[in-house]
């Protein structure tokens, strides 16, 4: 036994021998025992079966009776067993071999235990040749049958039998192949595995829809009757189906997809118009080869993966440990009673705060986050080019190291602001939303009105999710109760304890959707071998010429009022920071035709602009 049959998974799903559908009359007493003896008679065998081979038998299942020949009578005490064997690791002996000697010993089993029990053995390799040869016989006998043991094979074969014909029934004119793949046909599934079966649609000649209408159109169709096979046969497994259309099925060939690729050397066609098969046998053949323009591509695509690990590793160290320790930095300060600080002023106000102060922090906390603020300037300045393994780890030590500390200084300020008035808290929280409000067009908002246009404006229009108006509303009644002389101890306590929550999620989205503004004000360019960018702030236009030069040649200008841009002079990041810092929500921007003819003056007539980047 091979080492990968010996650590097949042993949990196997178990079907009753011969199922009843609900509703159904009972059946006469003489039938019934007859049906428990055929149960009983068919559980030992499949004892004895598992006990010889268990890592080689993939299902055991009982056949429909065999019609009997003309003029004759059928024999109502033989039991059909059909034993199927998974033979795709078979090493020792061939395929043929395998068959003939398991068939045998099965065959004797099958007499020791009874013997009307005749069971036919079908290897794998045998049950695939004859959907190669498009002779499905043994498919819709196995389709019929009700399975005593399934280790997988039966149930994918059950299900996709079954919505091979429906959809055949619907569409037949327009599917090209209908094709079993995955782990399935390739030895290496369990009880529990997705059953993978992919379809070609024949999109050439197509004339009432476009091709991408009739591949929706016929998908959605397709998807649906998968659903509706599972219902019908009971079988848990999820059927993933992958509708393709014929023409980019043939593009993805010439372009050589890996995934096309392998779907043709593993798949096993359970229907095919004589298209899948020749494709199979010359990919066999080595006649289907990629084009050089897929294989330069290949090749370039290594060069590509490694540069994006690289931006990966270096957006570690700009973004995400940046803003893991920053915002819950900036939260804390919030929740002391602080207003929003800037990420520049945090490290400085956190010091002073917590550390000076209120004597709340130790100092090693806020070098953990002035050392992340500094690692991000430098890989976002270019004087530093990347991050090593050992600089990444460090940053995440100290990030999973300051966000443990963090949530003890909540608590601790939560402590000691317990006894201050609920006033501090709903004027926090309503600075925050007004801010809120602000970067969604809001300007002017009455203390009366902010819960309902803040439900109407943001709950409502999906952009925030209820909880987060339930926190509010509690803070808001809070407040009103206070002013009436009926705050109580608890209602202060979950009022300061909702508030933490609510400002640290407000705080994230503000800064989201503040980043979001910025990234919509960027025009990025290409020219030549060079990208750049064109950041419209208000009145005045930044020009980043090479954004991937360490040493970034940055020019500043005045956007005229016809949209265009005015002339350049020479800036640096210094100035755009400066510039960024003091936009607090971006305006709206409006690109205009002249922008598009200073901007070939100012990157050269081959510029070109880069659309969804």
């Amino acid at each position: 036994m091979s080492k990968k049959q010996a650590k097949k998974v042993k949990k196997v799903q178990k079907l009753p021998a011969v199922p009843v559908a609900p509703g159904a009359p009972e059946l006469p007493k003489e039938a019934q025992e007859k049906l428990d003896k055929i149960k009983a008679k068919l559980e030992t065998f499949k004892k004895k079966l598992l006990g010889k081979f268990e890592s080689y038998i993939a299902g055991i299942a009982l056949l429909p009776p065999e019609k009997p020949k003309e003029g004759g009578k059928p024999n109502l005490d033989k039991i059909n067993v059909l034993v199927l064997i998974d033979d795709t690791d078979s090493k020792k002996m061939s395929k043929e071999e395998l068959k003939s000697k398991l068939g045998s010993i099965i065959e004797n089993i099958a007499k020791e235990t009874d013997k009307n029990i005749e069971a036919r053995t079908v290897i794998f390799s045998e049950l695939w040749q004859s959907c190669y040869d498009a002779k499905y016989d043994v498919l819709q006998l196995i389709a019929l049958s009700a399975p005593v043991y399934d280790a997988g094979m039966l149930s994918a074969v059950k299900i996709a039998e079954l919505h091979k014909n429906m959809i055949l029934k619907k569409f037949e004119k327009y599917i090209v192949t209908y094709v079993l793949s995955g782990s399935l046909v390739r030895g290496q599934a369990t009880s529990t595995s997705d059953i993978d079966v992919f379809i070609v649609i024949d999109d050439t000649d197509v004339k009432r829809m476009t091709r991408a209408e009739l591949k929706d159109k016929l998908r959605a169709i397709i998807i649906g009757m998968g659903i509706e096979a599972g219902e019908i046969t009971g079988i848990k497994n999820k059927l993933n189906i992958q509708v393709y259309i014929l023409t980019d099925f043939w593009d993805s060939l010439k372009e050589a997809n890996p995934i096309i690729f392998t779907l043709l050397r593993d798949g096993v066609p359970f229907f095919d118009r004589g298209i899948f098969m020749p494709w199979k046998q010359l990919l066999r053949m080595g006649k289907i080869k990629p084009s050089m323009e897929a294989i330069d591509m290949f090749m370039n695509s290594g060069e590509q993966m490694l540069k994006r690990v690289s931006f990966k590793i270096k957006e570690i160290g700009m973004e995400d440990t940046y803003y893991a320790i920053l915002t819950p930095s900036q939260a804390a300060l919030m929740l002391y009673g602080v207003p929003p600080p800037a990420p520049r002023e945090t490290a400085k106000l956190l010091r002073e705060v917590f550390v000076k102060k209120e004597k709340l922090l130790e100092e090693e906390y806020v070098k953990i986050l002035e050392h992340n603020i500094q690692i991000r300037k430098e890989l976002e300045h270019g004087t530093k080019e990347s991050l090593n393994g050992k600089e990444v780890d460090k940053l995440l030590t100290d990030a999973e190291k300051f966000l443990k500390r963090i949530k003890k200084l909540f608590t601790q300020i939560e402590v000691m602001k317990e006894k201050e008035s609920i006033v501090h808290i709903y004027e926090s929280v309503v600075t925050i939303v007004r801010d809120i409000l602000r970067l969604e067009g809001i300007e002017k908002v009455k203390d009366s009105e902010i819960l309902k246009i803040f439900e109407n404006e943001m709950v409502h229009k999906g952009l925030i999710p209820q909880k987060y108006l339930r926190m509010l509303d509690e803070i808001v009644k809070a407040k009103a109760d206070y002013d009436k002389g009926k705050l109580g101890k608890t209602e202060i306590e979950q009022a300061r304890k909702v508030s933490g929550e609510l400002i640290r999620f407000l705080v994230e989205y503000m800064q989201r959707k503040r980043g979001r503004e910025l990234e919509r004000t960027k025009i990025r360019v290409k020219h030549g071998n060079r990208y750049g960018e064109v950041l419209l702030l208000d009145d005045t236009a930044f020009i980043i010429h090479d954004i991937d030069h360490k040493d970034k040649e940055i020019s500043i200008a005045k956007i005229n009022k016809d949209g265009g841009i005015g002339t350049t002079q020479k800036s640096n990041l210094e100035e755009l920071e400066k510039h960024l810092a003091k936009i607090e929500i971006p305006s709206k921007v409006f690109i205009k035709e002249k922008i598009f003819e200073d901007m070939k003056k100012i990157f050269g007539k081959d510029v070109e602009v880069l659309v969804n980047y």
